[in-house]
This record gives C-alpha cells, sequence and structure tokens, in this order.
C-alpha cells in the first residue's frame, strides 16, 4: 500500500521537515503535489515529478525531482515552492495564534501536469505548520500612539526584545514576530500605517512613533533590550531619484546614530528599489565592526522565513498596479533559509544578557 508521510507531522513553520513515500514500485514515476487554503480562500500549491528508488521509495531529502516547480534535491521543494493559483496573491499568515496553515501532500500516479477531480492520489497525508510554538503568548498593544502585537516566548524571562515592522503592506502582520517568538524572542509586531486610528497611508514617517513604541517595549517586565528590523519604505526604483545625490541627503536615515550592531539583508535581483545600494551607503556611514551585510544573487525584496513561497509580484494596498518584487524561487529560496539562520545567530549573539559582573 503506497504511503506519504511528513515527519513531524506538525512543526513551525520555519522548520525542516521530512517527506516520504513508501510502497511504490521500484522506478515508478509519480507526481507529488502540495496544496493549502489561506484564510481568504486563496490556494497555492506546487508539484514535482519523481522516479522511486528500488526499494519503491521517494525520500524528497534524498532524491532529486525529475522537474514541476522545481528540480534536483530541495527537501522543502513542496513547502517553499507554492505558487497562488491566482496571479498577484502573496501567501501570508494573519491569525498566528489560533490555526496553523494545513498543507495536504498527494501522490499521484506518472505524470500529472494537471491534476483533475477525477484522478485519484495514491496516497494523501496533510502536515501542520505553526507560526508560534506551545507556550507563546499574545498581548495585544494599544498604548498612547502604538499600535501592534507583544508576542511572547513561554517563561518569566527576561528576554531580548526585538520590533518587527514591515514596509508598504501596512495593517499589522505578525506571522515572523510569532516565529521570533518561539525562538525566544520577546517581539513587538508594530503597524505604522493602515490600521486601526494609524494613518491610512504611508505618505510621510513620524520617527517620534517608533521611539515612542521602542520606550514602551523597553518598559515592560519581560523585555531586556530591543532591536528594530527593516525601518523603511517599499516602492517602484523608478520613483526614487539616485540616493547619492546631494539633493537627497536631508531625508537620509541617521544611521550612525544607531546604538548597536545591524545586519542588512538584500536580494540583488530586488526589483523595488535597489535595496543593495541603499545597504550599502547606510553601511558606509557605521563603523566597521556595527554592521554585517547579506546580499544575495537571484534573491528578490521579499525575503522572509523559509517556508514562505516566493512572491515576485502582488497587489499592494493604496497602490493601483501590483508591485514587481523580484527573484527567482531557487535563490530566493537558498536566501531565506541562509538568512533565516543568520538572522536568529545574529540576535541570539547581541542580545544574549550580559554577563554577570564579579564583585
Amino acid at each position: 500500500m503506497v504511503e506519504v508521510m511528513v515527519m513531524p507531522s506538525s512543526s513551525l513553520a520555519d522548520q525542516m521537515v521530512q517527506v516520504v513515500v513508501s510502497g511504490l514500485a521500484p522506478s515508478q514515476l509519480v507526481t507529488l503535489r502540495s496544496w493549502l487554503m489561506d484564510e481568504h480562500g486563496e490556494r497555492f500549491q506546487a508539484r514535482a515529478f519523481y522516479r522511486s528508488d528500488e526499494e519503491g521509495t521517494v525520500d524528497v531529502g534524498r532524491h532529486a525531482a525529475l522537474g514541476g516547480n522545481y528540480s534536483g534535491i530541495w527537501p522543502m521543494g513542496l513547502f517553499w515552492f507554492l505558487q497562488p493559483d491566482n496571479l498577484f496573491k502573496r501567501l501570508v499568515k494573519r491569525d498566528v495564534m489560533g490555526s496553523p496553515f494545513l498543507i495536504h501532500l498527494e501522490v499521484f500516479d506518472g505524470l500529472r501536469l494537471v491534476s483533475g477531480q477525477q484522478d485519484e492520489p495514491l496516497a494523501t497525508c496533510t502536515a501542520e505548520r505553526w507560526y508560534v510554538g506551545p507556550g507563546v503568548q499574545r498581548v495585544p498593544i494599544r498604548e498612547g500612539r502604538v499600535r501592534g502585537a507583544l508576542l511572547l516566548p513561554p517563561g518569566p524571562g527576561p528576554f531580548p526584545a526585538v520590533i518587527d515592522l514591515f514596509g508598504g503592506a501596512g495593517g499589522l502582520i505578525e506571522f515572523r514576530a510569532g516565529l521570533l517568538a518561539s525562538r525566544g524572542f520577546a517581539v513587538l509586531a508594530l503597524a505604522f500605517f493602515a490600521y486601526e486610528d494609524l494613518p491610512k497611508g504611508l505618505t510621510q514617517l513620524d520617527l517620534d512613533y517608533f521611539e515612542e513604541a521602542a520606550e514602551l517595549l523597553l518598559q515592560h517586565p519581560k523585555t531586556e533590550r530591543m532591536l528594530f528590523t527593516e525601518l523603511g519604505a517599499m516602492d517602484n526604483s523608478a520613483i526614487f531619484t539616485d540616493p547619492r545625490s546631494p539633493a537627497c541627503s536631508s531625508s537620509a536615515i541617521p544611521v550612525e546614530k544607531i546604538q548597536g550592531k545591524v545586519l542588512f539583508v538584500v536580494g540583488e535581483a530586488d526589483r523595488s528599489f535597489n535595496s543593495k545600494l541603499f545597504a550599502q551607503l547606510a553601511a558606509e556611514r557605521l563603523p566597521q565592526d556595527a554592521y554585517r551585510l547579506l546580499s544575495y544573487p537571484g534573491a528578490g525584496h521579499l525575503i522572509e522565513p523559509p517556508g514562505s513561497p516566493l512572491c515576485s509580484i502582488s497587489s499592494l494596498r493604496g497602490n493601483p498596479l501590483p508591485v514587481v518584487w523580484g527573484g527567482e524561487p531557487q535563490p530566493h529560496a537558498r536566501a531565506q533559509q541562509h538568512s533565516w539562520q543568520e538572522i536568529v545567530q545574529f540576535l541570539e549573539l547581541h542580545l544574549s544578557p550580559a554577563p554577570a559582573i564579579k564583585l
């Protein structure tokens, strides 16, 4: 009997899993398909073609895909290369606390470019992909002008603290904060426009708002330090003049005043704007030992945790047309896997508790 298994069947969305199909005939050609429905009813799916080994097994961690949405050995390919059925849709988990994404895996005999309702799979299973681990708490934040949600790891703390915010997406997005909280960080997912009573559009940034958020986080009994991430706005590259022009000097963020370490993560195939150049210009204003710059060829603008499929083009609140973010699926997936490991290690290194002073 053919069987497909995901191990573990329930996991965090940034965790590697094992996908194995057993019970096939030796050298049998099969199609593996994964799909999920997001909270708005949009379907995302991926498929890849494999040939079983002499024992009638397909192990996607050891065997190369022959084609489909990816080729070669990609242990997480059925999760990382999901594509929307409808154009310009981005996979974003909204309810991080209440439910996981349910990823359905199906095995079909032969090569199936399209699966119809009449096609019966040889085997199926379902995997849960969570964005918070056990014990993570979510506290809504509505103090002063600050709007957001504080996600706290289990335990008494204190925890290293992070302020997490996105660019031009607007609203309150918490999936990355949930994953970081699951890794031991107290994370303030901060909204700064298009949410509750905040400004509806991203027309002007009031930096005092972010300072107020930082002060609020520092006053919390479970937080120890804070880190700003991704401060900026997404837009098309044609809108920006050359940032090296003297006319742009007054709008440059004074990164030299940052009292901490900075990790820049950029995609060299970013078609929203030249993020590598912006990061390099910012780095030039910092001491050499104050920053690291991770730059990924082939990666687009939206470098997110692993398990987030490449969104190279999507609609954006307030824009009349979809926005091109850029990136190629395989290098972008590699960039997300590598950068996520580097981000967690960076935060662990620079936000770890200070050593005790011996008297």
